[in-house]
């Protein structure tokens, strides 16, 4: 059930039939295009990363029917302040509570790399990695991280953001590109779209109102990461979700950098 059952009178969260007669933007990237895509391909940092950023959009894309796979490049085996925690202990916890929140989210797989936390690399062995599983699962879109940042930034998030796009383009498309992949039936694959969650420059909005609580219910599953339910935390991250969601008067929505290719 819902994880959040109210709304404080000081949270700043306008009530539902506030958006009834909601001003809209005049200019703003829309999110209807986006239902013609059926496959789509999540690569995130660290299990938790992809509930957190994109939570809600994945849980609406799996509700809608398509199939979304989410690929988890590291094993997040430093993600611990406990001196006691053991780096192969904590890689089989997150591991555990990955594919709980995957059960909560409706993903069609999980495919684990298991590339040891702080230690993705931007290689190529991680490129012919994505590009594997870009020509396995040949989604219309790949979703990722933003990692943008000039200067202070996760050496994870930023070789998961380089490495996918560079995957994306040119190498999934090119023929001779890991040609070793023909021989195991693969085929060179145009990927249509790319959505960046956690974005510098967003411009496309998506509604989340009807799956934020199960973005929540499968983050919670992160339990080494998240801790217990805090109501604090739900109340920030509400009035957070909401301020996106004025930007296309609806109560929630999530915010994403959207790059058009073979248009």
């Amino acid at each position: 059930g819902p994880i959040y059952n109210h709304v404080s009178s000081g949270s700043g969260v306008p009530p539902d039939n506030h958006w009834k007669n909601a001003k809209l933007p005049t200019v703003r990237r829309s999110a209807v295009h986006m239902n013609e895509m059926q496959k789509i391909l999540v690569v995130t940092p660290h299990p938790d990363d992809a509930e957190s950023g994109a939570g809600g959009a994945i849980a609406k894309w799996c509700r809608q029917g398509k199939e979304v796979v989410l690929v988890v490049c590291t094993n997040g085996d430093k993600g611990s302040n406990d001196p006691d925690m053991l780096p192969e202990r904590l890689a089989e916890i997150r591991e555990k509570e990955q594919l709980e929140s995957a059960k909560v989210l409706g993903l069609s797989d999980v495919v684990f790399l298991r590339y040891p936390d702080q230690g993705l690399e931007d290689s190529d062995d991680f490129r012919e990695n994505i590009v594997r599983l870009i020509r396995e699962h040949t989604p219309d879109t790949v979703v990722t991280v933003d990692s943008s940042n000039r200067y202070i930034r996760h050496r994870d998030h930023y070789n998961c953001f380089r490495g996918t796009l560079d995957a994306v383009f040119p190498y999934a498309r090119d023929h001779m590109a890991y040609p070793q992949h023909f021989a195991e039936g693969l085929e060179p694959h145009n990927v249509r779209t790319v959505l960046l969650f956690r974005p510098s420059e967003p411009d496309l909005y998506i509604d989340i109102t009807d799956t934020f609580d199960v973005k929540y219910e499968a983050l919670y599953k992160h339990a080494s990461q998240v801790g217990e339910r805090s109501w604090e935390r739900e109340e920030r991250a509400r009035n957070r979700a909401s301020e996106v969601g004025k930007k296309i008067g609806v109560r929630f929505a999530e915010q994403f950098k959207l790059i058009e290719l073979f248009r």
